[in-house]
């Protein structure tokens, strides 16, 4: 049984179990990676592009 390691750009990472699987997934964009090489490149940056969302507050007037 293999294991073979699979990393895209756009989905992350993957285990593939079989060489068939493997070789299909590389067709589609996928590479291979060695889990236990060290990677000394930065990670890039996050930037969280969403928009807040904006709740208005309405305050409890008592009854009079």
């Amino acid at each position: 049984m293999a294991v073979i390691y699979l990393r895209h750009d756009t989905h992350g990472c993957k285990v593939a179990t079989s060489d068939a699987e493997a070789a299909y997934d590389r067709q589609h964009g996928w590479y291979e990676f060695d889990p236990n090489e060290t990677d000394d490149t930065p990670a890039p940056a996050v930037v969280n592009e969403l928009v807040p969302k904006r709740r208005s507050r309405r305050s409890e007037q008592p009854e009079a």
